[in-house]
């Protein structure tokens, strides 16, 4: 009787793992997915990013100011060029990532696990590095730069640096799912 009851309760306490289990890998199924999704609008939003204005520039103080049209994109500056990139190579990481969990389900080998890891791991890097470079390049955009005579532009390109700065953050968000995936990773790691 006492087996009998043991049985009962390891039959449980496997059913109970097995529940745990399934809602970690729905967790991380949800977490990859949300990646994706950040990624993808990210480099959507940045990639499209772009204002044409007619700007007054006065050459000589005596002369009437002289109206030039001027665009501002995302792909002339190297900062968001990278941020960019750095979005699609998530991007398709993610999607990669979401096949191989679907395709391995519960038999994910130890080296899988790691290589994964090391993949996040990248990829959360990547992000935040990209957040950096093109923050900071729209941070000088809004404030301009009196040392070297860079004048802010965002008064001028609004629209453009709205959309730039919803990009950063998104990546930002992105760069954080990409954390609490590696938390996840190194948890199942024995």
């Amino acid at each position: 009787m006492e087996n009998e009851r043991k049985n009962n309760l390891n039959g449980m306490e496997m059913e109970k793992e097995k529940k745990e289990s399934d809602s970690k890998k729905g967790l991380e199924l949800t977490m990859r997915v949300l990646g994706l999704v950040l990624t993808l609008v990210a480099a959507t939003v940045l990639g499209v990013a772009k204002q044409t204005k007619v700007v007054s520039i006065t050459l000589i103080p005596t002369l009437p100011p002289l109206d030039v049209s001027t665009t501002a994109k995302a792909s002339y500056l190297s900062a968001f060029v990278f941020n960019l990139s750095a979005n699609a190579i998530a991007c398709v990481y993610t999607a990669i990532s979401i096949a191989i969990l679907m395709v391995s389900k519960g038999r994910r080998s130890k080296g899988l696990i790691m290589a994964v890891l090391i993949g996040d791991l990248l990829m959360m890097a990547l992000l935040f590095s990209g957040t950096g470079a093109a923050g900071a390049i729209g941070l000088m955009g809004v404030q301009g730069n009196k040392h070297v005579m860079w004048r802010k532009v965002c008064n001028v390109f609004g629209k453009f640096c709205h959309q730039t700065a919803a990009s950063v953050a998104i990546t930002l968000l992105a760069a954080i799912v990409f954390m609490v995936l590696v938390v996840l990773d190194a948890m199942k790691l024995p």
